[in-house]
């Protein structure tokens, strides 16, 4: 496997040297970073098929091989994203990163999602108060990055200099403060420091408001219903192609201890569940589908071997998913290795071979032409290209 992943890196080399970058727009990207909290089993999406220690590891919960959907000679895709993501794979327009992660050793679903928001290294001194897609949205400025997190509160990710309001899309039908108390509450800040921060904050909340006043009314006649990640990303989508560019939307339900399942189940059901919302947001962006890059991340991912009920613990290593109209898909990227008890990290879990800060550096070079200075701004580290652009 490391000489076939050698070959591809070679076949890109023409490509690279000609300084090539992504053909959109510059003030027209789209960026949603999707965070699974929760650390999401990356062995049971990304199915390692040619490795026979994966089914002696997982003799419970093991997706056969006959059911995996085939990307390659090497890797096949859980079978519940066959009508979502794997026509896009197919398509060319999804690639998937094994061996991918943070430096972060804890294994405590909170330190590290909280490491990975800062996007910072681990070693020498921290802002805790800056996230690095809010650095990202502040070296772009805010016309072009037009940042927006669907979350109930700030996350920390988006924390820190730039400006970003935060709304979650799933309460949108029942408001908690109508437009008469936002008056009141708006006249309470005049005068003082927060006055422009409050009034801003209702403003978004309003125009979220009138973008979605249609589908609500279909949603009190049963058309639709509110509840489900697909119906919150076409919500997103929709925001995404009218005002935002820069989105992150976290979605839990992966902490898999216990009853993991295997072909099908309690994981299978939450992959079918985020693959209708991802294909239905890129459904829903119509052709500015094409401008458009989803990232799909986790803090960490799950221990190799199953555990005695029938479950996974707290991993390391993990697979990212880039979705996109033009990103360089139907492709497994990065550095990979052999899957067998040898290469595991520690005896128990995938390595990190594709560090996330450097690889998604390399990504936003590639969207963004951020320089050398920039990228290091964001990120503290090089990056690295994975062409997946």
């Amino acid at each position: 496997m490391k000489r076939r992943t050698l070959l591809q890196s070679l076949a890109l080399l023409p490509a690279l040297s000609t300084g090539r970058l992504w053909a959109a727009p510059a003030t027209d990207t789209r960026l949603l970073l999707v965070f699974l909290r929760g650390g999401y089993d990356a062995a049971s999406l990304l199915v390692p098929v040619s490795s026979p220690f994966y089914y002696q590891s997982r003799p419970n919960i093991a997706i056969p091989a006959q059911a995996a959907l085939p990307l390659d000679a090497d890797w096949g895709l859980h079978p519940a994203l066959r009508d979502t993501i794997y026509p896009l794979f197919n398509a060319g327009q999804a690639a998937f990163i094994p061996f991918a992660g943070t430096e972060d050793l804890s294994r405590s679903h909170f330190e590290t999602q909280d490491s990975m928001e800062l996007g910072q290294s681990l070693n020498g001194r921290r802002d805790f108060r800056s996230g690095f897609l809010n650095r990202l949205a502040a070296t772009l400025g805010a016309d072009r990055a037009a940042p927006i997190a669907f979350t109930d509160q700030l996350p920390l990710i988006l924390q820190g200099g730039a400006q970003v309001p935060n709304m979650a899309l799933r309460t949108i039908a029942k408001p908690a403060i109508d437009a008469r108390q936002s008056k009141l509450i708006a006249a309470m800040y005049d005068g003082t420091a927060l006055a422009q921060t409050v009034r801003e904050g209702f403003a978004v909340r309003d125009d979220v408001m009138k973008e979605m006043i249609g589908e609500m009314e279909a949603a009190n006649r049963n058309a639709i219903t509110a509840k489900g990640f697909e119906l919150e990303a076409r919500r997103i989508a929709r925001l995404m192609k009218d005002k935002y560019r820069i989105g992150f939307i976290d979605v839990g339900g992966w902490d898999t201890h216990v009853g993991q399942g295997a072909a099908a189940g309690y994981l299978a059901s939450r992959f079918d569940e985020l693959g209708r919302g991802l294909s239905g947001f890129a459904q829903e962006m119509g052709g500015d589908w094409n401008r458009t890059v989803v990232v799909v991340v986790s803090e960490f991912g799950r221990t190799f071997r199953e555990n005695g009920n029938r479950g996974t613990d707290h991993g390391h290593g993990t697979v990212y998913w880039v979705l996109g109209g033009a990103v360089a898909g139907g492709k497994v990227r990065g550095e990979q290795q052999r899957i067998e008890q040898a290469t595991l990290f520690q005896n128990r879990d995938y390595p990190v071979l594709n560090e996330y800060r450097a690889l998604l550096g390399g990504l936003f070079t590639r969207m963004y032409g951020l320089n050398e200075g920039q990228v290091q701004q964001i990120f503290g580290t090089p990056a690295t290209d994975l062409g997946l652009l």
